[in-house]
């Protein structure tokens, strides 16, 4: 029984250490103009989460405080894309070293959350966002449509790593 208990533990810390080593191949841009980030983006494709459950048309604008913090407004139309607009406000700071795409938000009180920007067009055109976790996911563009080969270029990336696209959900969004 003792063996059996010892076997069983080992195999779960096998699955721990096999999910951190991936979470930890987990990268954000090493060369990150915060300037030029700030703006709004329109949300391509996420991950379902219950906080933008049964939102479209999302977006995300970033605004750079005088205190170097930054405003963040997510706003969404519910169910449609002519829906009531849900927006929700918090605050985001640079995490680490300045010029590295790695943030922490928040929208509740002082829980942050990880914020990593893991691959960033040169003009600062569309995103790949994520986190320490697998559960979190975004394709982020600066236009409501983005061309299919990069979209396509993006997903390779995330698969790359470790990502499970199958759960990954394209955002419809108003055409300008």
């Amino acid at each position: 029984m003792n063996r059996l208990f010892g076997f069983i533990i080992l195999i779960i810390l096998s699955g721990s250490l096999i999910s951190q080593q991936a979470m930890s191949q987990r990268e954000y841009v090493k060369s990150l103009d915060i300037q030029r980030y700030m703006g709004t983006w329109y949300e391509i494709a996420r991950f379902p989460h219950k906080f933008e459950k049964n939102l479209v048309g999302v977006t995300a604008t970033y605004t750079l405080n005088s205190d170097g913090s930054i405003k963040v407004v997510n706003s969404g139309h519910f169910l449609t894309l002519g829906g009531k607009m849900q927006n929700a406000v918090g605050r985001g700071k640079l995490a680490g070293k300045e010029k590295n795409g790695h943030l922490k938000v928040s929208f509740f009180l002082f829980f942050y959350a990880d914020y990593y920007i893991m691959s960033l067009d040169d003009n600062y055109q569309w995103a790949l966002i994520g986190s320490k976790s697998d559960k979190y996911l975004w394709i982020l563009s600066r236009t409501p449509q983005m061309e299919q080969n990069i979209y396509n270029q993006l997903l390779d990336k995330a698969r790359q790593l470790g990502y499970d696209l199958s759960l990954l959900q394209e955002v419809p969004q108003i055409l300008p």
